[in-house]
């Protein structure tokens, strides 16, 4: 048997280990049922369960989550809209997550899939040059070609704090220069 505090208490009886328990107010635990004789320990139940409650919360808060972020594109975008979708890319990219690339093809659309298929992997091939890999290549589903891209970079746990820079209260500096 052991205590709470580590000490050894050796071989004692069912009867003598309950009566230690009681006396020091905690719960008699069985460590290693395997062992010969079995192995107990003395210690508050309770307070054990909590602990291990806020260990598995202190993990789940430390754990880093990737999200799928869906970029949708038409086989006919612009160069400024395509150039939009790029940007939230990056910014996905940055922030670790993976992202699904679709173009859907509508009515007469689907006679230039080769032709969209061709702009699509040039997307591809910018998006890859912002620091990304594929990881599901470009597959015709129906009406729609489907690519899964992932970030080399590490995700973030979330922004940064900036407590080096000192806070600038920008309205007195403005009844300053009105001042002057």
């Amino acid at each position: 048997m052991l205590g709470d505090d580590g000490h050894a208490y050796g071989v004692l009886t069912m009867y003598e280990a309950r009566k230690i328990a009681d006396e020091a107010g905690l719960d008699l635990v069985e460590v290693s049922p395997t062992a010969q004789p079995p192995v107990v320990k003395l210690i508050d139940f309770g307070k054990y369960k909590y602990e291990l409650q806020k260990k598995a919360q202190e993990a789940k808060k430390k754990q880093i989550v990737i999200q799928l972020k869906e970029i949708q594109l038409r086989p006919n975008i612009e160069a400024n809209d395509l150039q939009t979708k790029l940007n939230h890319c990056a910014k996905f990219l940055d922030d670790g997550d993976k992202i699904k690339i679709s173009m859907q093809f509508r009515g007469r659309e689907m006679s230039y899939r080769d032709a969209g298929m061709v702009k699509f992997k040039e997307v591809i091939k910018q998006i890859e040059a912002m620091g990304a890999v594929v990881e599901a290549d470009p597959k015709m589903m129906g009406n729609r070609i489907i690519a899964i891209l992932a970030s080399t970079k590490k995700p973030v746990k979330g922004p940064a704090k900036k407590e080096d820079e000192p806070k600038v209260d920008h309205k007195s500096e403005i009844k300053e220069a009105k001042k002057a």
